[in-house]
């Protein structure tokens, strides 16, 4: 990874990732859809540790939308039980804080178990010793209902419509006060942004890779940030290489 590391010039500030494949990676072993979702959860630990390592400021993972209720009961009750998991002492979410992640939540909760709601706050109201990186972990999270929720709240404050502007949007949105994605990241194959952060990649860089979520890890987002490393972006301007 000597390569990334020699090009921090270049390492984007806020990289968003849209975590596909955990399914069809357990069925390419034999192994049960939990076993996808549980070495996803390796890769994700590995991943803020190196992005923080390598001076990405802030970090966007997608892991439930409110389209995922429709699976069936025993997917639903797996994921639960996954959440609850890593909500404990010993869990992903408190890890991540430990080394230095200052977690944030970006959706909704909604029909998730009262138990998990609450440990989930507890959990990311949870400050680091030394913040390294932000990162959103977005939980009933939908781009359209994002926008939804930030213009409902504009017209709640009374803001009048001729003094709208972006940064009026920008700053009711779940990820107000950071800067919008740099480089949007989707594993699995899949090429489409499924309603992810609609507002935030506008001027994005989008990597897409056939690779599943349980494999992407910090060599995989190394080739990603290289990627970027060398792409131009005019941004309605000049050229200019990243």
């Amino acid at each position: 990874m000597q390569e990334a590391q020699n090009n921090t010039t270049n390492v984007p500030q806020h990289v968003a990732i849209i975590m596909d494949g955990n399914r069809r990676w357990a069925v390419d072993k034999g192994l049960s859809y939990t076993d996808g979702h549980k070495e996803a959860l390796k890769r994700i630990e590995e991943l803020i540790e190196y992005s923080a390592k390598m001076g990405i400021k802030y970090m966007t993972l997608w892991a439930w939308s409110p389209k995922n209720w429709k699976r069936s009961k025993d997917f639903i009750d797996d994921i639960i039980a996954l959440f609850r998991l890593q909500l404990s002492d010993d869990g992903l979410f408190a890890r991540a804080t430990k080394k230095g992640a200052k977690l944030h939540h970006i959706g909704s909760w909604a029909g998730f178990p009262d138990d998990i709601r609450q440990k989930a706050i507890a959990r990311i109201s949870g400050e680091p010793g030394k913040k390294l990186i932000d990162v959103n972990i977005a939980v009933g999270y939908e781009g359209r209902g994002e926008i939804v929720d930030a213009v409902k709240d504009i017209i709640k404050e009374g803001i009048p419509a001729s003094e709208i502007t972006t940064e009026t949007i920008s700053s009711h949105l779940y990820t107000k006060g950071q800067p919008s994605v740099d480089l949007m990241i989707r594993t699995g194959g899949d090429m489409r942004t499924s309603g992810y952060l609609i507002w935030q990649i506008a001027d994005a860089e989008f990597y897409f890779t056939d690779t599943y979520m349980p494999d992407f890890g910090p060599a995989q987002l190394e080739k990603a940030l290289l990627d970027y490393s060398g792409r131009e972006r005019r941004m309605g301007g000049d050229s200019k290489k990243y």
